[in-house]
């Protein structure tokens, strides 16, 4: 299974968004969670002070058009 999870990681990747219109960490809840819900999305790290979303994902399951819909 060490293998699998090698694979899983390699396919991965992390996009840095700027998330604009965040008023308060209920925001950052929020896109954190309509983030991490979709499907191919690993971790969501999203920062009001930085107005940011660092996410790690895999391209085969999820698009960033996908994740900027999600977002807005």
């Amino acid at each position: 299974t060490s293998a699998s999870a090698a694979q899983q990681v390699a396919a991965s990747q992390t996009i840095t968004f700027t998330v604009k219109g965040m008023t308060c960490a209920g925001c950052v809840l929020s896109t954190r969670k309509v983030l991490t819900r979709l499907p191919g999305v690993a971790k969501a790290d999203v920062s009001y002070e930085k107005g940011t979303a660092v996410v790690t994902f895999d391209p085969a399951k999820v698009t960033e058009a996908q994740m900027i819909a999600a977002i807005k």
